[in-house]
């Protein structure tokens, strides 16, 4: 009798531990959602194209590499159920929100960050043990790039009824010297973060 209360007791511990650990993650990923929304209302719109400047992408790849795949992952496709919600999250853009904003023009680029930042999360890991810190997150954030251009240009090919050089001067040309910075950023922050969290 006297054995089995320790036991119970440990169970209780190890299953109270498992809560908090839960609760700390969901308020990791809601807080990644209001920082991608955050950065998502630092917009330049540019004249001649649908698609603005903004920091998204930067706090994509930055939430998947320090959250993880899979928690990474959940709080885009979270991001992206708030913002179908309605709520004021996406880039501002005048035009509607909500599912219609999913379904605009820049709807391949807010559909691939899920993707994204899996990827982003997964390769930082998976490269960690074979170069430095900073050249496998430098790594990562470039691969995890290729999809949001990817889906993000095709998609925007698809609304609009662009060809193929019509879609690279509007939707991935005039991207990629910021993009090469935010890649940069991203890298670099978080191997602050890894700094941080190891001392």
């Amino acid at each position: 009798m006297q054995s089995a209360i320790p036991s119970q007791l440990g169970l209780n511990h190890r299953s109270g531990s498992l809560q908090e650990s839960l609760a700390g993650k969901t308020l990791l990923v809601i807080g990644a959602t209001a920082f991608i929304a955050a950065c998502a209302h630092i917009s330049f719109p540019l004249p001649f194209t649908p698609v603005p400047l903004t920091l998204q992408n930067f706090a994509v790849i930055l939430v998947g590499m320090a959250l993880g795949p899979i928690a990474g992952f959940s709080a885009m496709v979270l991001y992206l159920a708030e913002g179908a919600l309605g709520l004021p999250v996406f880039t501002p853009s005048g035009g509607p929100a909500g599912v219609a904003h999913l379904l605009g023009p820049n709807g391949g680029f807010l559909f691939s960050y899920p993707l994204a930042a899996a990827i982003a999360g997964w390769m930082v890991r998976a490269l960690q043990p074979i170069t430095t810190r900073f050249r496998s997150a430098l790594a990562a954030a470039t691969v995890a790039t290729l999809p949001i251009f990817l889906l993000g240009a095709g998609w925007l090919a698809y609304y609009a009824h662009h060809n193929v050089t019509a879609t690279w001067s509007l939707a991935v040309a005039p991207f990629i010297p910021g993009e090469i910075v935010k890649i940069t950023f991203a890298a670099g922050i978080f191997c602050s973060i890894r700094r941080w969290r190891q001392s």
